[in-house]
């Protein structure tokens, strides 16, 4: 399954439980544990599992999700501390529902942030092979993650893996990022060599465009050059044509004057 939309679907069905209590909390009903109960599950795998597969692999592969993912982590480390208070409080404590309630509302702002910010860029990036591999990844890691919270247990990678116990995490993630990026090289030389065939075909066709503009002036040239001959041939015709014309009028006014003469 695609990485995001498994994480959004945690998101949603952890949104649904937020709901059922904040009725129940209006309502005061007793059934506010058990809600919670399912919260805790969910939310403490859900993190685990960002934590030790989602959150190492997009810093690795999406270098400018860095910062969200520290950020991320040390929210999640605020909920867990939630959580594990909520754990082992009597739901008949006055601050039981007051707890729950701040957990809701940093959870809720999380969410936001994921969503509209974070996966966006990863999805970018990791395109549906990466994401689809991830997910797969993430699906092994959920069988054996926790379900209850341990906030004082290491909360960044690859330490709360191991101290998980499963330290495999920590190959899997290493071995998924070198695909990730190996996939995004390759895309990145297709890109890169599909520009310089451009690049190319550009500069090749910039080359056939002066030959062609070269042989139109060459032959326009040609072509004038043709219309001068030719001018300058008509030109001498008519002069020489005038000068026989010429002369010949000349010897006949000759002819003519001596005829007179010998007469």
């Amino acid at each position: 399954m695609d990485a995001i939309v498994a994480l959004k679907e945690d998101h949603q069905a952890v949104e649904k439980l937020f709901k059922q209590f904040e009725k129940a909390h209006k309502e005061g009903r007793g059934d506010r544990k058990a809600i919670v109960d399912q919260v805790l599950m969910m939310l403490t795998q859900h993190a685990y599992i960002e934590e030790t597969i989602f959150y190492p692999t997009a810093r690795e592969a999406v270098p400018e999700t860095e910062e969200h993912v520290l950020e991320s982590v040390e929210e999640h480390h605020v909920v867990a501390w939630l959580l594990s208070e909520l754990a082992n409080l009597d739901p008949s404590h006055e601050t039981y529902d007051a707890k729950m309630m701040v957990l809701i509302e940093n959870v809720r702002h999380h969410v936001k942030e994921e969503e509209q910010d974070f996966f966006p860029k990863v999805r970018n990036e990791l395109g549906r092979k990466g994401l689809s591999d991830l997910g797969d990844a993430m699906s092994a890691a959920k069988d054996v993650a926790p379900t209850h919270p341990h906030p004082w247990a290491p909360d960044v990678p690859p330490a709360n893996a191991v101290a998980g116990g499963i330290a495999g995490v920590v190959d899997r993630v290493s071995d998924l990022v070198a695909t990730i990026l190996r996939r995004k090289s390759t895309s990145e030389g297709h890109k890169s060599a599909t520009k310089v065939r451009a690049r190319a075909e550009d500069a090749t066709g910039a080359v056939i465009e002066s030959v062609k503009a070269a042989k139109r002036a060459s032959n326009a040239t040609g072509r004038s050059a043709k219309r001068a001959a030719t001018s300058t041939r008509k030109a001498a015709v008519a002069r020489a044509k005038g000068g026989a014309t010429s002369a010949r009028k000349s010897a006949k006014k000759a002819v003519t004057s001596a005829r007179k003469s010998a007469k």
